[in-house]
């Protein structure tokens, strides 16, 4: 098989697994203690959890804290119920985003242009308190103008939070109020995530219970997870300069390969390890089933099976016959030319039978 979802999900980063075996934890272990007992096995379990926590801010703007969370739904659910107050989000952002904004009832949303790029200088509804624009987009990869937002929200005395999950680990961190990242998204385990907060910026706890990370979000720690996200953070921040040389050529052979078929999205305002294509008429379903072999998606993996086209594609223009006759390729540090080159084959050859 040739896996090329990497906006779904990331192979897990041998270092990762590594860091992550010793707290499997048996019987006969000393490493399977809770991160939250006072005791010997706890504390050796706590001090774990905070080398990972060291590895994961160190890839943040300096001045701020990292919660541990599920994952960057969680984060961002903690941002956004915990901030309070009128949202404005774009109209690409994450369903954790979009649908945590319908349910707090005062939102309103961004528009973006045909080139998937959300402007700062569109007005703000009065009283908005956050402001939600991701730094790169899930389905299409356009990266956006997140300084220009920082300073926008700023401006109406609002905070910002930054959906960085798919830029985590791959490009310098946004200025932002708040940032939700998730550990699988750059080679670490699934199940966990993190949520940054500024040094200064206070949230609601909207999580009650045992309040084990800084009193705002409760429940047991996994050492064994946070030690994976540790060291898939520690190894992107040693290879951020190798992984993006070598993202950039497979983008630039990718390109040659899918000729003629049409890039939804900025080519430029763009994180180049995404690639969203749209060919005219193409059955993606039955594309799937033919090229069973590649692993590829047809916009983002959580809306899956909804049966709805890409709300992103639709907010850049395209028709609903266009966005549903759209795939997403995403590949990475362990994509190798060869697999990119017989994916490719095997799409154009399946989606040129077609007619």
């Amino acid at each position: 098989m040739i896996y090329l979802d990497y906006q779904a999900t990331t192979p897990l980063a041998p270092e990762a697994r590594t860091a992550m075996e010793p707290w499997l934890g048996g019987p006969d272990s000393a490493q399977f203690g809770n991160p939250h007992s006072p005791h010997r096995m706890g504390r050796m379990a706590a001090a774990a959890v905070e080398v990972a926590r060291d590895q994961v801010a160190a890839l943040f703007p300096a001045g701020g804290r990292v919660i541990f969370t599920s994952g960057a739904t969680e984060a961002i659910n903690l941002a956004m119920r915990g901030a309070g107050g009128p949202v404005a989000c774009s109209a690409i952002e994450h369903a954790a985003v979009l649908d945590t904004a319908r349910a707090l009832g005062n939102h309103h949303e961004l528009s973006v242009t045909g080139e998937g790029l959300c402007d700062p200088s569109q007005s703000l509804a009065e009283g908005t308190g956050l402001v939600a624009v991701m730094q790169v987009n899930n389905e299409i990869g356009t990266v956006q103008p997140t300084a220009q937002w920082y300073a926008r929200a700023k401006e109406w005395g609002a905070l910002y939070l930054c959906d960085a999950v798919q830029a985590y680990g791959k490009l310098a961190c946004a200025e932002a109020d708040m940032i939700a990242v998730s550990a699988h998204k750059l080679h670490g385990p699934k199940g966990i995530g993190a949520l940054w907060l500024r040094d200064g910026v206070e949230l609601k706890t909207v999580s009650t219970g045992g309040g084990q990370e800084q009193g705002l979000r409760s429940g047991t720690l996994s050492p064994m997870l946070c030690a994976g996200f540790g060291a898939a953070a520690a190894l992107a921040a040693d290879r951020m300069d190798e992984d993006a040389t070598h993202i950039e050529a497979l983008w630039h052979r990718a390109r040659e390969l899918f000729a003629g078929w049409e890039l939804n999205g900025s080519a430029e305002e763009r994180w180049h390890g995404n690639i969203n294509l749209c060919r005219d008429g193409l059955d993606v379903a039955r594309l799937t089933s033919d090229c069973r072999e590649v692993m590829f998606s047809a916009g983002s993996a959580c809306a899956s099976g909804s049966g709805r086209s890409s709300h992103v594609l639709r907010a850049i223009g395209l028709s609903e016959a266009q966005a549903k006759s759209s795939i997403r390729l995403g590949f990475g540090r362990y994509t190798t030319l060869s697999e990119l080159e017989a994916a490719a084959e095997r799409i154009i050859v399946a989606a040129s039978q077609q007619g």
